[in-house]
């Protein structure tokens, strides 16, 4: 938005000839990150407020650890500040004609949608179970097929219309139709290599990681501050990639795919990353807030989008490993417990608790330790993964 009015007013009179400063990506990705940080500090404490006069609070499983008991009744639903700082700072300093930004853009409050219903039915049903897997399943598989579908030939083509063509021509081949290189699936540490997935392919493997990553961001989500620092740090390293695809000299130089218009995404990042540290002002021990469903399946959806789009899913899976170790650690103790109820007629636990945060606390951990140490270990992460911009 005020980058278009920073063109127009240039236009106007060459007095305005400072507005240029507004082209520079680098600029409104640093705006976007402090106007996201500014609305989230100063919406903050309204929103806290305002959850607890609409006696929103956050209901603990009886299951749980009994340290989180006094946990029960903390406002909840805290994702919406994040959100609403997101899109707000990224309509603002966002080139609007960007197709990727609203692609993400849309995903992510999709995607919020269904944890807002999610958060309601746990606080106005008093259900600490929310919204039925199977029903939260269906609507995030409608949205990441359609998000797919529609990422596998914007990619491939520079504008909507040559989208269009590309769907009708994939329609009409009998839905075989060959995309280019920068499509395929990159391995990172290695130069110029991509394998190529097809139409079906990609679409799979986007819906694979736009879902997954929603999905282990939302387990990740179970002591304060635990999942917002990493969605902060490698959603700013996504940023970096952005960056790199997006120019054409950048991508050239580092042998990387070069996808016009996915710059952007630049800003969009910057803004999820002052959204997000605002919002930990707030989710640091002890919270004054958590994020809910409404925060934690938009902002793993969001990464797993971005990363689709800059052709870094691998790296995203990497940078991310913390979220990937919470959700293998709950596949793993369900699929363990069933196996051995079936073999035994006892289910067994391989950990002492799933998701893994919780065993390191049922192992002597305290919270704040295994909060710091998940954050040290994506900070290394995240570093690995930027490493693969250079080391190939």
């Amino acid at each position: 938005m005020l980058l278009s009015l920073a063109q127009w007013l240039q236009t106007q009179s060459p007095e305005f000839g400072y507005f240029r400063v507004f082209q520079y990506l680098t600029f409104r990705a640093v705006m976007a990150a402090v106007t996201a940080l500014l609305i989230g500090l100063a919406a903050g404490p309204f929103v806290i407020v305002r959850l607890r006069e609409l006696k929103i609070g956050q209901p603990i499983r009886g299951y749980g650890l009994e340290t989180h008991f006094h946990k029960s009744g903390t406002p909840t639903m805290g994702g919406v500040l994040i959100l609403l700082a997101i899109a707000i700072s990224t309509l603002l300093w966002v080139d609007l004609s960007n197709r990727f930004v609203w692609i993400v853009l849309i995903v992510t409050l999709a995607f919020g949608s269904i944890g807002w219903v999610d958060d309601w039915r746990k606080v106005v049903n008093k259900d600490p179970e929310g919204m039925r897997s199977r029903e939260k399943y269906f609507w995030q598989s409608v949205i990441g097929l359609l998000a797919a579908l529609y990422l596998v030939f914007s990619i491939s083509e520079n504008s909507n219309l040559r989208v269009l063509e590309l769907f009708f021509n994939w329609v009409r081949s009998g839905f075989d139709v060959n995309l280019p290189p920068k499509a395929g699936l990159l391995l990172p540490f290695i130069k110029e290599v991509s394998y190529p997935l097809g139409v079906l392919g990609f679409v799979v493997l986007t819906y694979l990681v736009i879902v997954g990553s929603s999905n282990a961001v939302n387990l990740t989500d179970g002591l304060d501050g635990l999942a917002i620092m990493p969605v902060v740090l490698v959603g700013s390293a996504l940023g970096i990639f952005a960056y790199v695809t997006g120019s054409a000299v950048y991508s050239k130089y580092l042998f990387f795919p070069h996808i016009p218009g996915s710059g952007e995404l630049m800003v969009f990042c910057a803004a999820m990353a002052g959204a997000g540290l605002a919002f930990l002002w707030f989710n640091t021990h002890p919270a004054q807030v958590f994020m809910g469903d409404v925060g934690a399946l938009a902002l793993g959806a969001a990464l797993g989008t971005i990363a689709v789009i800059v052709r870094q899913e691998i790296v995203l899976a990497i940078m991310g490993g913390i979220f990937v170790a919470e959700a293998l650690s709950v596949m793993l103790q369900v699929s363990y417990f069933k196996y051995t109820k079936k073999k035994f007629g006892q289910g067994r636990r391989l950990l002492k608790m799933a998701p893994l945060h919780h065993h390191f606390e049922k192992s002597g951990w305290k919270e704040t330790q295994v909060v710091v140490r998940f954050w040290i270990i994506t900070m290394l992460l995240c570093l690995v993964g930027l490493s693969t911009l250079k080391l190939r």
